[in-house]
């Protein structure tokens, strides 16, 4: 059942890792199948170098584990709330990255100072208010998920447009169109907190960039009238996600995804119909 969603969500998982976004298992990735309602998450507590595919966790909306031979994420009820209230957000991610968590311990939004937290986040990134008690002991998991959505729609913010949140005391959770969209906002969301701390260090009375900056870089990645980047076919992009998985020698890839690739004088080879032509990777 959903294999291919599977593999997009394993393949997201360990992307956490690589990227040095997780320690141990802290961490979690989950993607959504908007046509049969079911997600599909990390199981909870298994180690990163232990995963496969077949040990995502597929859940409905309700909270019902649909197949898996592991109990999910402990944080599971939170990515429910975020899928049912927000229908644009296709994958969710929730880390412990060291930076992102310092500015959501010190219960602070991480301020827009510069270009590079403007071309993915337009605006201030909220930090979400502490659970009462009451909330922490009812259901912690799903009233994080509430104050989440509690905070985006009291201040007004787009999920989308600013598709991350830090949630105080804890760490941040990210989210995009697919699991691996939710996994890059976890990464710039990372470098966009330290940048905000050690301009903050170098200037301590340093005020956020100016409106007419936060909305020309923003709307040149965002919106009818991006500019940035090149136009892409599905086809190409597959074919370049292919060849980085290649490149990093991810062994799921090798041995499961393209177990017939060879190589070809010194390259390795993998079936691609971009052009018609086949790609070859160094």
């Amino acid at each position: 059942m959903l294999e291919e969603l599977k593999k997009q969500v394993y393949e997201a998982n360990m992307e956490l890792p690589r990227r040095g976004l997780i320690t141990y298992t802290w961490g979690n990735v989950s993607g959504i199948d908007r046509e049969s309602g079911y997600f599909v998450i990390k199981p909870s507590g298994v180690d990163y170098d232990a995963l496969s595919p077949d040990d995502m966790v597929v859940m409905d909306l309700d909270g019902n584990k649909i197949e898996g031979r592991y109990k999910p994420s402990s944080d599971t009820a939170t990515h429910i709330e975020l899928y049912k209230k927000y229908e644009e957000i296709g994958g969710i991610v929730h880390t412990h990255s060291p930076e992102a968590v310092a500015w959501a311990q010190a219960g602070r939004d991480i301020p827009l100072y510069g270009t590079t937290h403007a071309d993915y986040f337009f605006g201030p990134i909220p930090c979400a208010r502490n659970l009462t008690p009451e909330e922490i002991d009812e259901a912690y998991e799903k009233n994080t998920g509430l104050v989440i959505i509690e905070t985006f729609e009291t201040r007004g913010i787009k999920p989308m447009y600013t598709p991350a949140v830090l949630c105080a005391n804890h760490g941040p959770f990210t989210w995009g169109k697919d699991a691996a969209e939710a996994v890059h906002n976890a990464v710039v969301l990372e470098e966009v907190a330290k940048m905000a701390r050690n301009t903050e260090l170098i200037n301590p009375k340093v005020k956020p960039a100016p409106d007419c900056i936060k909305e020309k870089h923003f709307y040149r990645k965002h919106g009818a009238n991006a500019s940035y980047g090149q136009n892409s076919t599905s086809e190409e992009t597959v074919c370049r996600f292919a060849i980085n998985m290649l490149r990093n020698e991810d062994q799921y890839a090798k041995t499961k995804l393209w177990p017939n690739k060879g190589r070809q004088g010194g390259h390795r080879v993998h079936a691609c119909q971009c052009a018609g032509n086949d790609a070859f990777c160094h």
